[in-house]
């Protein structure tokens, strides 16, 4: 069986190492002049490219086969694979020995990470009667001893004897003010907390940072006891690397580096199932939790918030190791274009089997890589060459995916056309799509050629309407799964795609190939559809002679959200300079949507003509970097994009202008020329970004009178 290599673990497909100045040179010349003296196809042969183009994309559909979908998971899913475990490394060669089985060009990265892992937990309540017992931090049922116990990654050791319970709910910081107007101190005591939608390593610091000893996190909805695991680290990436590619024999930071401590928490964690949340919640005295924190489970039960009198003990000890991980790749390089990139990608790694997360996405995958085999054998070459991209240990953090990005930057940023991501390909029914909005006109214009799983007589893009009265392809503000590195470090254009919103065995040990043939996907259409639009869109990308992307809609969005930003900024805070750069924008983009639209209609391709596609197609990828500044989002500086980005106040509600929003957020706590001064200044930073997108966007250095 073909197996991931061992040797030196840099990407055989790009370089890190930037070429001394006159080698740059050089190699642009030798481009420049290899373009002028290609082969260059007439009139009737450009309009043959463009019915072959259509002819294959036909064919590429017609392979669907979703038998073969079902069988890749079944495969994919027999047993837990945990990133960094020996089950994980033979995950890793299913996957290579696959790709190389087709025939096609396929390699392996590794990285030397540290990752974490449970080597015993135990939790006891002692309440007011009495009374006491252990509660079970196991899921019962399905969990056999090859799946991981329940846990936090990263979360630090720790004992807890004789702590009051107190419940939190989400653990936001309006929870505990609302606990403080109510009279509850939660120092020293152990909080229960409802899971929301701050990521775990936010809500623990808070908890933490209010003085309580531990944390035990229950999520509603996790169906058959299931617990959900995760990660509660703060950032993305080998926190030994931060910045640099955790290559071995690299540099990395000592374990009892401050930069590597601040990205953990101080006080343990871990979570628990609702069953033995409720169990907990319903003994607590003190005063009454608001009606709005009861959540699903515990219905119109009037509840009390504690602190105790049930009294916990907690110990949970971990172990952090320094584990390889491994990114697998599977190359089409393009015949004509072969240094621009298109990369398809989905992380292989699992808490335990993983049918939906993110395995569902990966058996797509191995479709999408067989179908394009197929067509190979008929004749087709894509233009650009095609990526297809396995990342490990994306559940402790996106660690296989930004390792790769940090190691390859600088070839990422000046080749790389856009980068799809699937993680969950499908949870349940109803379609997904998140993107840049350059790629909006795109995703809506493939999602009428894919037929929806659910309704024989529609499209995609018929039932999205329906269900939606209007199309809504979210953003990429989030750190959700893989596309963060890409967009928000190395300014990627991007697609996230999914169906289904939510799926009740979410990081459990029931998330198997049952679950998914019984409840997500039955007769596995929604991943055949995935598998149409993902693949589609990749085809589009890697073949289409002028790049399909739309920069008037990214103009509209950045216009949207300046208009939601009017009500929130003071009287004495300028959004001029935000205004003034969206209208150079404009400009900028209208010229170049009128500049396709000439080069699509010429019916030859003249030397002259080639050269001008390739200037344009470069300053269509390039735009999408303007919008990343070298310093980052304060106090986030790996986070470089200032239009898409993690927020650093949960409860900010914006999920644009994350630097911005991080201003509003903190101008509370200042003097107010202060806070407007720095407001001002993060409006200046947005401005200026977007000025380089329209810079980059027209091309020239000066600008022409």
């Amino acid at each position: 069986m073909s197996q991931p290599h061992s040797s030196k673990p840099t990407s055989t497909i790009f370089s890190s190492v930037p070429s001394p100045q006159w080698t740059l040179l050089f190699l642009l010349f030798l481009c420049t002049v290899g373009f002028y003296t290609l082969h260059l196809p007439n009139s009737a042969a450009a309009f043959s490219n463009v019915r072959n183009a259509l002819r294959f994309r036909n064919i590429y559909l017609s392979f669907a086969t979703n038998s073969t979908v079902s069988a890749y998971l079944r495969a994919l899913t027999l047993h837990p694979h945990l990133a960094g475990t020996h089950p994980a490394l033979q995950t890793a060669r299913f996957v290579y020995s696959h790709f190389a089985d087709l025939g096609l060009r396929t390699h392996t990265v590794q990285y030397r990470a540290l990752l974490s892992y449970p080597l015993h937990a135990s939790l006891s309540a002692h309440f007011s009667d009495g009374s006491s017992r252990e509660l079970p931090l196991v899921e019962p049922g399905g969990a056999g001893a090859e799946v991981v116990r329940p846990y936090h990654a990263y979360s630090p050791s720790g004992a807890v004897t004789g702590a009051q319970a107190v419940y939190v709910n989400l653990g936001r910081e309006e929870d505990y003010r609302a606990l403080r107007r109510v009279g509850v101190d939660v120092k020293g005591c152990v909080a229960v907390v409802r899971r929301g939608e701050e990521s775990r390593g936010g809500v623990v610091g808070r908890a933490a940072e209010e003085g309580a000893v531990a944390v035990l996190m229950y999520t509603e909805g996790e169906s058959m006891g299931g617990v959900e695991r995760g990660t509660v680290m703060k950032g993305l990436g080998d926190p030994l690397t931060p910045g640099w590619g955790g290559v071995e024999g690299g540099e990395a930071l000592d374990l009892e580096d401050s930069q590597i401590l601040n990205r953990f928490p101080k006080i343990p964690s871990m979570p628990i199932s609702p069953e033995v949340a409720y169990s907990i919640l319903r003994s607590l005295e003190g005063p009454p939790m608001p009606h709005h924190w009861r959540g699903d489970a515990l219905g119109p039960q009037p509840g009390r918030v504690g602190p105790g009198p049930t009294l916990l003990n907690f110990t949970y000890l971990a172990e952090k190791k320094i584990a390889t991980i491994h990114n697998v790749f599977a190359i089409i390089r393009g015949s004509e274009e072969p240094d621009r990139y298109v990369l398809l990608g989905n992380h292989r790694d699992a808490w335990t089997y993983g049918a939906v997360d993110p395995n569902s996405g990966t058996a797509v995958l191995l479709d999408i890589a067989r179908r394009y085999a197929l067509m190979m054998r008929q004749g087709w070459r894509p233009r650009r060459t095609i990526v297809l991209c396995s990342w490990d240990a994306e559940e402790f953090g996106m660690i296989g995916s930004t390792e790769w990005v940090e190691q390859n930057l600088l070839n990422l940023g000046s080749k790389v056309v856009a980068y799809l991501n699937v993680d969950c390909a499908v949870q349940g029914p109803g379609f997904f799509a998140g993107a840049t909005p350059q790629l909006d006109n795109l995703i809506i214009e493939v999602a009428k050629k894919v037929q929806d799983p659910d309704s024989e007589s529609m499209t995609i893009y018929d039932n999205w309407m329906i269900t939606n009265k209007v199309i809504n392809v979210q953003r990429l503000s989030g750190v959700d799964s893989d596309f963060a590195p890409l967009l928000q470090h190395a300014g990627v254009p991007s697609v996230d795609l999914y169906y289904g919103r939510d799926f009740p065995v979410y990081h459990t040990a029931f998330d198997s190939y049952n679950w998914m043939t019984n409840h997500g996907d039955p007769l596995f259409q929604r991943h055949v559809a995935v598998a149409g639009v993902w693949g589609l869109l990749a085809l589009h990308l890697a073949d289409d002679p002028i790049l399909p992307f739309n920069y008037v809609s990214y103009t509209e969005q950045l216009w949207n959200y300046t208009n939601l930003l009017r009500n929130l900024v003071k009287v004495n805070v300028s959004l001029h300079p935000i205004t003034a750069s969206i209208q150079e924008l404009a400009s900028a983009a209208k010229e170049a949507e009128e500049e396709a639209k000439k080069l699509r209609e010429e019916e030859t391709n003249s030397e002259f003509l080639v050269l001008k596609k390739r200037a344009l197609n470069d300053r269509l990828m390039l735009a999408e970097r303007g919008f990343l500044d070298a310093d980052g989002l304060q106090g986030r500086q790996w986070f470089k994009h200032l239009v898409y980005g993690p927020r650093g106040d949960s409860e900010s509600k914006l999920i644009f202008f994350p630097g911005i929003a991080d201003a509003i957020s903190a101008s509370t706590r200042m003097k107010r020329k202060e806070g407007e001064a720095a407001i001002q200044h993060e409006i200046w930073r947005v401005a200026r970004a977007i000025e380089r997108a329209s810079s980059a966007l027209r091309g020239g250095i000066f600008t022409e009178k």
